[in-house]
């Protein structure tokens, strides 16, 4: 399951995604008010997302957030690694962090490795391939 950070995370983006057109940075009171994320949690956040060198930042009594690239070249799952690390629900399965199970006698033939190997690859396949831009046309497509 996604963490509620990761949830607060994607809806900030969306939300900066859907502001794109309009000028000059968002404010981080704004992001809250409209994306529902509470200013205490997303503070953290942005300054990840940030970090990450998905949102750029400006100072100042006009300042406050918006994309650093373009929306179609910023994936979900991008931003959920960000947020949360690996996609991978088991360690062994893991791209970026592997790491052998304890209790597995036999990666090779594990049948729950195997398994959480589609998991992985059938979640990122989806995450991977699903942008802001796309994410924010499927929710004014279904509106």
């Amino acid at each position: 399951m996604l963490t509620q950070r990761s949830r607060y995370a994607l809806r900030a983006m969306l939300f900066l995604t859907q502001q794109q057109a309009a000028t000059g940075p968002v404010p981080m009171n704004r992001i809250a008010a409209e994306a529902n994320v509470p200013r205490k949690f997303l503070e953290l956040i942005l300054a990840d997302l940030r970090e990450a060198q998905f949102l750029v930042s400006t100072r100042g009594k006009m300042g406050g957030y918006r994309l650093a690239r373009a929306p179609h070249l910023i994936s979900l799952g991008e931003i959920i690694r960000v947020i949360e690390g690996p996609l991978a629900l088991v360690p062994c399965v893991s791209r970026t962090a592997y790491r052998p199970c304890n209790d597995c006698k036999d990666e090779a033939s594990c049948a729950i490795r195997h398994a959480m190997a589609r998991v992985r690859d059938e979640t990122a396949r989806i995450l991977d391939g699903t942008s802001l831009a796309d994410a924010v046309a499927e929710e004014l497509a279904a509106a």
